[in-house]
């Protein structure tokens, strides 16, 4: 079962994904996703589809909505997907999250929403280039 922090991202999550037609060519807020920070805070984000491939995951979003707020440590992730199961952060959301500091690595992701059973950002990226550049 998830715990507390768990439960309130998750309900964060869910209270701004809101699938909606932007445009012809731009839909949002099929999928979200919400970070808290080593503080204690929780940004989220949707996703961006654009017809031209410029738009943004929803984990990408809120990272962009925590670094606009002056933080850049993440602790924990979720994604909600538009079905409303949990999510994995495609590579381009793996690969900024490593690169936000050297204990990124540390990160967890739900992975499943009945048990609370997580994963590490560095589980899913073992050998990531990167990881020298913090030496």
């Amino acid at each position: 079962m998830v715990d507390a922090v768990w439960k309130k991202m998750i309900d964060a999550a869910k209270a701004c994904q809101n699938p909606k037609k932007i445009s012809p060519f731009i839909e949002a807020g099929g999928v979200s996703a919400a970070i808290l920070t080593e503080s204690g805070n929780i940004y989220t984000g949707v996703c961006i589809d654009t017809a031209c491939s410029l738009g943004m995951c929803a984990e990408r979003s809120a990272v962009a909505a925590m670094i606009t707020h002056g933080e850049s440590r993440i602790s924990r992730l979720v994604c909600i997907m538009g079905n409303g199961t949990v999510g994995m952060p495609c590579g381009a959301c793996q690969e900024l999250m490593m690169q936000l500091g050297e204990s990124s690595g540390n990160i967890q992701i739900l992975k499943d929403l009945e048990t609370g059973s997580f994963i590490t950002l560095k589980e899913l990226i073992p050998n990531w280039w990167g990881s020298n550049r913090f030496l």
